[in-house]
């Protein structure tokens, strides 16, 4: 056959639509002047003319036609007698175009460059998909669920690539059906089987920081700068503010009129509280921002050794702690300090006393833990609350609370 046809004879382009053209007939070219090389030794007398409208492909071989017996060089030149056979019009000095049969080459050598191009495009498609989303880690994009397994979840952008969100980076409260479209961020693009394999989350703090941005002009501007982001996917989230105008309130931007700006981001977050809150070098203010919604009292630094104790009011305790102890471990993330809750009981120098960690003989260790999450840390801190209190603030059984009760109580009748 005197030409091949790219689109029936090489299936690989039908895949390759995200590769542009100019590339792809490089390609080709690159894997039939290779052809050439290893039947006639050298390409320096053909041109590979690929037609990528059609998809049809053709060699043409040029050869300058000289006396006969004068042939120095059999590529580069070609006797006037075999000439004439194949036009009898042509004379000697003229260039001869001639085309190649594909079927020249041998069916092996076709199959062979088939094989090449094929492996070509592929890594063309990977070096394509490597930098487009390569570009684009930390960006919102928008994808369709195709598949849901246990482990994660495979999704489509709108070229047909496949995009991988993890169970680790959905929000504990994510639920996906096939064919709705997602929103997430481009974590990071993986090499898995030297393929590569586009990562999104919806966990990271950064999805948070976009949805912001889109949201809130100010931050899309420049105008407010995110410091920092904190979170608990799909429990709680901190998120620290500067503004470069002092004009504008950027919690108040952040939040906009009647919580406008922020209960979009909310909705998407699964219902994730989310504290905005007045960044500021003062540390000692930033960790009392940072323990929001809760009203400290007083606190003792330690800056050195990047400690504080911070003490509230009964309760405001439980406010500071948060569910599951949420808040104060956001707080810690966000201010870069071991922060340490204490109750600031009024009649503390009237009334005796006993720190819970006393009891470590008759209390196991991870049950005295437990109390001091919810910032229970001395005996009457515990006896203050009732058992069906206790029971809903912890995780311990309602015997366990029971037992201890009793033992912290005998201890202070025996005192008295």
């Amino acid at each position: 056959m005197a030409s091949i046809n790219l689109i029936e004879a090489f299936q690989e382009f039908k895949d390759a639509e995200n590769i542009d053209r100019p590339t792809m007939m490089k390609v080709v070219e690159d894997v039939f002047k290779t052809l050439l090389r290893k039947k006639y030794g050298s390409d320096d007398n053909f041109d590979v003319i690929v037609n990528a409208e059609k998809g049809d492909l053709e060699i043409i071989r040029r050869r300058m036609i000289v006396e006969d017996g004068e042939v120095l060089d059999p590529l580069a030149e070609i006797g006037y007698s075999d000439a004439s056979k194949i036009e009898p019009d042509f004379e000697v000095g003229e260039e001869l175009y001639e085309e190649v049969d594909m079927v020249d080459f041998g069916r092996r050598a076709i199959l062979a460059a088939k094989q090449t191009l094929a492996s070509r495009i592929s890594d063309l498609k990977k070096n394509v998909l490597i930098k487009k989303y390569g570009d684009r880690i930390g960006e919102i994009i928008s994808a369709e669920v195709y598949q849901v397994w246990k482990k994660e979840v495979l999704l489509l952008d709108e070229e047909g690539n496949e995009l991988i969100l993890p169970k680790s980076e959905q929000i504990p409260q994510d639920y996906f059906k096939k064919g709705e479209n997602i929103r997430a961020v481009v974590a990071r693009v993986d090499l898995k089987n030297n393929s590569p394999v586009i990562i999104l989350s919806r966990t990271s703090p950064l999805f948070l920081a976009k949805l912001l941005e889109i949201e809130v002009p100010e931050i899309f501007d420049g105008l407010i700068a995110i410091k920092k982001i904190v979170r608990d996917p799909g429990e709680r989230a901190k998120v620290a503010v500067e503004s470069y105008d002092d004009r504008i309130d950027p919690v108040g931007a952040c939040v906009g009129m009647k919580g406008s700006r922020i209960h979009g981001i909310v909705r998407e977050l699964k219902n994730e509280n989310i504290d905005v809150i007045n960044f500021t070098t003062n540390i000692q203010l930033l960790i009392q921002r940072s323990l929001t919604p809760a009203k400290i009292s007083y606190m003792e630094l330690d800056n050195e050794g990047k400690h504080a104790e911070v003490y509230l009011k009964a309760d405001q305790v439980s406010l500071a702690i948060g569910r599951r102890g949420v808040n104060i471990k956001l707080a810690c993330e966000l201010t870069g300090y071991e922060i340490d809750v204490y109750r600031e009981d009024e009649d503390a120098v009237d009334e005796f006393d006993i720190d819970l960690d006393e009891f470590s003989d008759e209390i196991e260790p991870w049950v005295i833990e437990e109390f001091k999450r919810i910032g229970c840390d001395t005996a009457r801190s515990i006896l203050k609350l009732t058992a069906e209190e206790l029971e809903r603030r912890t995780d311990l059984e309602k015997e366990t609370i029971q037992d201890v009760r009793k033992v912290l109580q005998e201890e202070f009748d025996r005192e008295e």
